[in-house]
């Protein structure tokens, strides 16, 4: 097979299981963090804590500032083949290709932070770009079939991952805090859950007992109840449904 297609395929394969690199990272950090077991915690503990949810909610940013403007039928969640029916230009779109993508990487990244093992962020970073090389390579090779010299003049003076402010186009599109709600609520669920479960991990492996702080007890049971909410708004009424969105 023509290393092309190769590619192509790998990265279909890929794109398909995309949502699960957190949860291989998960694994990865719960091995770091059986590392400090003999460890104690310290007075610098909790503002590491409130480092990986900044890092984590900076990345969640990027994602609510990019999928505010976008229409329907593009930045979606399909996982069984590429959607596109409408190409991305403006906006954060017209910074960098792939602006999910960007935010992903710090939201994943609040998580690994938590590890604070060197070894474990750096092999982060190595993953991420292995991982999503083959996506992106898929996502634009069906652009480009599908666009044609329009892709190919936006991807000329826009940058794939790296944002290239000076390039900054107003979108199309007003900002919806509904559609940001009925596309996002999983992702922030998924995010707070995450680094929860970190902070768990880690008391009961290095305090070797469970401790449930003042301030995650707050941040997880109001992720919990925005969650039920949402989802339940999302999938029986009609009220965070916007046209063309």
């Amino acid at each position: 097979m023509p290393i092309q297609e190769d590619f192509e395929k790998s990265g279909a394969w890929i794109f398909k299981w995309r949502s699960y690199l957190p949860l291989l990272m998960f694994i990865i950090g719960i091995g770091a963090i059986l590392d400090l077991r003999n460890t104690q915690f310290t007075k610098y503990d909790t503002i590491a804590e409130v480092i990986c949810l900044l890092v984590s909610c900076f990345g969640l940013t990027i994602r609510i500032l990019t999928i505010g403007f976008t229409p329907a039928g593009t930045s979606g969640r399909n996982t069984k083949n590429q959607v596109a029916d409408h190409l991305n230009t403006t906006g954060m779109y017209s910074i960098l290709r792939h602006p999910l993508y960007f935010g992903n990487f710090f939201i994943i990244l609040g998580v690994v932070l938590f590890t604070r093992h060197i070894w474990v962020i750096f092999s982060y970073w190595q993953i991420y770009f292995l991982y999503y090389e083959r996506i992106i390579f898929t996502e634009e090779a069906f652009l480009r079939k599908k666009y044609g010299d329009e892709f190919i003049a936006w991807a000329n003076k826009t940058p794939i991952l790296f944002p290239r402010f000076k390039n900054y186009q107003k979108p199309e599109l007003p900002f919806s805090l509904k559609n940001i709600i009925r596309r996002e609520y999983q992702t922030f669920f998924a995010m707070i859950c995450s680094l929860f479960a970190m902070e768990v991990i880690s008391d009961l492996i290095i305090m070797h007992h469970f401790k449930l702080d003042t301030g995650w007890f707050v941040i997880m049971s109001f992720s919990c109840l925005f969650y039920i909410v949402t989802r339940f708004l999302a999938k029986k009424t009609k009220l965070l449904k916007i046209a063309g969105r």
